[in-house]
């Protein structure tokens, strides 16, 4: 991979003068003690991260975080839902603002950089505004999310997309999403008020890892996200009936364990064998009574099914639920089906923003890849009220969301270099 660009004023040769605003680069020494400082905050006897939302790990983690934010000359406040946000004003004030960040809080045993490198990275572009006495057009925020692990929360709230059954949810610090949001500073009660309106904000950047491993494998610098997956679920029952393991021959049988284990070999088919990059899960398998020496009467599996466009995942759905039925009938048991929830809409890249990215990402001398996010983020949930843009840096093997989760200083610092570079692009072309 390419070397890490260096804090220095970069000078581009070309055949007009670049500006000064163009050239500056973020301070990478600077950042990257910053993450390790913050990995601190819940760091585990496996070295991994034990920060989940809402937990004592995450509240000092947040005072530590508005402690930078400040300190980069940004006006600080926790909103209804718990989202740190952090503001800087523009020279038109009659603008709106520019928005980016990402979260800090992390699943159990969790790694250190998902989220953290695109928040830490945000407040990096700040800084490095502020040191070289540059005030954009635009307002600029710094939203640092609450408790995007658990369900996207904070993003959720700030669209309005957050309802009561939600705040009842249990998170992953034994606290309903209400005792936690109150916990954390915010008001649940209050929730409805704080939603964003479309149009509200210029647009929405977010920088995080792929959390995936086609950028480090193909060893290309700059992931420019051509939009974040819809997931949908189902929940498939087969049921046959419950009989003595040993007493019971082979040809007597009404085994739901059998169709079942076809399904499971015809989603991976199924799936393959379609032309794209959608992916298909069966990642829960229940089987009941769930004694060796009985023959299940009932097996229950889910099924997940991701991808950029719904109108795929829904055909790939509907193939699967004949080879079920099929499949259960061949084998004397009933199967039915349901569809647990919509988990998430499909959320596509602005395409303005995708080329002020790959363009930003080059103009620094780095190669760039478009590619779909298979994980969830906030700015999912962001591009409902405005352009969202998402910038990925390599992930050490593809690993996620376990101690082992990597991305390398070299790396962190090109991408909060892109994200540096397109804010201000953003700045002068949305004028």
């Amino acid at each position: 991979m390419k070397k890490a660009l260096p804090y220095a004023l970069g000078i581009y040769l070309s055949c007009t003068t670049v500006s000064l605003a163009q050239d500056i680069l973020v301070n990478s020494d600077r950042l990257h003690q910053h993450l390790m400082h913050l990995s601190n905050y819940g760091k585990n006897d496996a070295q991994g991260s034990d920060r989940v939302a809402f937990s004592t790990h995450d509240m000092a983690a947040r005072e530590y975080v508005q402690g930078l934010m400040r300190e980069a000359g940004l006006e600080v406040k926790v909103d209804f839902a718990g989202n740190i946000i952090g503001k800087r004003a523009g020279k038109n004030s009659s603008l709106k603002p520019l928005a980016f960040g990402s979260h800090i809080d992390e699943v159990p045993n969790g790694g250190h950089y998902d989220g953290p490198v695109g928040s830490l990275s945000a407040i990096e572009v700040i800084q490095t505004l502020q040191e070289q006495n540059i005030q954009t057009e635009h307002p600029l925020e710094v939203i640092i999310f609450a408790n995007e692990e658990g369900g996207v929360v904070g993003s959720r709230a700030m669209v309005g997309q957050l309802n009561e059954e939600a705040l009842k949810v249990v998170s992953n610090a034994g606290l309903s999403q209400a005792e936690g949001i109150t916990r954390i500073g915010g008001n649940p009660e209050k929730i409805a008020e704080m939603a964003r309106k479309k149009g509200e904000l210029a647009a929405f950047l977010e920088l995080h890892i792929e959390q995936g491993a086609n950028l480090y494998n193909e060893k290309v610098n700059i992931g420019v996200v051509e939009g974040i997956v819809a997931i949908e679920w189902w929940e498939f029952t087969f049921t046959g009936k419950a009989n003595h393991a040993g007493t019971t021959p082979m040809s007597l049988r009404k085994d739901p364990m059998l169709p079942a284990a076809k399904f499971i070999l015809a989603v991976n088919e199924t799936i393959r064998a379609e032309e794209g990059k959608q992916v298909g899960t069966v990642g829960k398998i229940e089987a009941s009574p769930g004694v060796g020496n009985v023959i299940p009467g009932q097996v229950k599996l889910t099924l997940e099914i991701r991808d950029l466009s719904s109108e795929k995942i829904w055909s790939l759905y509907e193939d699967l639920e004949k080879q079920a039925k099929k499949f259960a009938e061949e084998y004397g048991v009933e199967v039915s089906i349901t569809h647990i929830e919509v988990a998430s809409k499909p959320a596509m890249a602005d395409e303005s923003i995708r080329q002020m990215i790959k363009e930003s990402a080059e103009a620094l001398g780095l190669t760039t890849m478009s590619l779909p996010s298979g994980a969830g983020h906030d700015a999912q949930e962001m591009a409902r009220i405005a352009p969202m843009g998402m910038i990925f840096i390599p992930s050490k093997d593809g690993i996620s969301h376990a101690p082992d989760e990597f991305s390398s200083k070299e790396d962190m610092a090109n991408g909060a270099n892109v994200l540096l570079k397109t804010i201000l692009t953003l700045d002068k072309k949305l004028n």
